[in-house]
């Protein structure tokens, strides 16, 4: 039990720190004047409420991610289920938002959203994948499963 609890924590910390690093990267610093050109932008976002998403979001990779994790190749099951959830996940960033709210460039906006989404899950999916590994034995006889 102890193992499962910290691989939840494990899973929930590396989408946090991916999530924010990548999403945080381009919001803040490489795309920080395109954003700052989006009259719905907040200033001063809420940072609180961006991590209260992103634990939410990890616990639910944390709790499906063992389900699909099947086969003997758990960094590629990773990027596959990450960029699965994640394609469900940006679709309404990169596609809704940009219907609902008046953006200056809707290209602009899924471009770099959906770039960034893909960074974003594709190494969560790496990150998940790596904690997911399973040891000789017990990934061989998982394998024979």
């Amino acid at each position: 039990m102890p193992q499962k609890v910290a691989r939840v924590a494990l899973t929930v910390g590396s989408y946090m720190a991916a999530t924010f690093g990548v999403q945080g990267t381009s919001h803040f610093i490489v795309n920080a004047d395109y954003y700052a050109g989006i009259a719905i932008m907040r200033p001063e976002p809420i940072i609180p409420m961006g991590l209260a998403s992103m634990v939410v979001q990890g616990l639910i990779f944390a709790w499906l991610f063992p389900i699909f994790n099947r086969s003997p190749h758990p960094v590629r099951n990773g990027v596959v289920f990450s960029c699965t959830l994640g394609a469900f996940l940006a679709s309404y960033i990169v596609l809704g938002e940009a219907g609902k709210y008046s953006i200056p460039s809707i290209g602009s906006w899924i471009a770099i959203e959906g770039s960034v989404a893909a960074v974003q899950f594709i190494l969560f999916g790496v990150l998940l994948g790596l904690l997911h590994r399973r040891t000789g034995s017990v990934q061989s006889a998982n394998a024979a499963v």
